[in-house]
C-alpha cells in the first residue's frame, strides 16, 4: 500500500510540476487604492490556494474547539454515571423482613 501511495504522490508531483512549468507567464493583479502585484501565474495561484486553505482552517477553529469542549463534557458525564452505577451495584439492598 505504501508503494502505491508513493507512486500516486510521484505522479501528482510530476503533474503539478508540469503545470507550473507551463504557466510561467507574468500576470498583473489590480487591488484597491491603485495597488498592483506582478508575478508568475503559478505563484499567484499557489498564493491564493494557501490563503484559502488558511482561511478555511481559521473558519473551522471555533467549531473544532466547541466539539472538543462537548466531548470533554460527555466524557465527564459518562465517568460520573459509571461510578454511580458501580456504587449502586456494589451495595446490595437488604431484604425486607416483615415481623408482624
Amino acid at each position: 500500500m505504501k508503494f502505491i501511495s508513493t507512486i500516486i504522490g510521484f505522479v501528482l508531483f510530476v503533474l503539478f510540476f508540469g503545470f507550473a512549468l507551463k504557466n510561467t507567464q507574468e500576470v498583473d493583479l489590480h487591488f484597491f487604492l491603485h495597488y498592483d502585484l506582478h508575478g508568475p501565474l503559478v505563484l499567484m495561484l499557489l498564493g491564493f490556494f494557501v490563503a484559502g486553505a488558511f482561511l478555511g482552517v481559521l473558519a473551522l477553529t471555533p467549531t473544532v474547539f466547541r466539539h472538543r469542549r462537548e466531548t470533554n463534557q460527555h466524557k465527564t458525564t459518562i465517568t460520573t454515571l459509571q461510578s454511580t452505577a458501580l456504587q449502586a451495584n456494589a451495595q446490595p439492598q437488604p431484604d425486607s423482613v416483615n415481623t408482624q
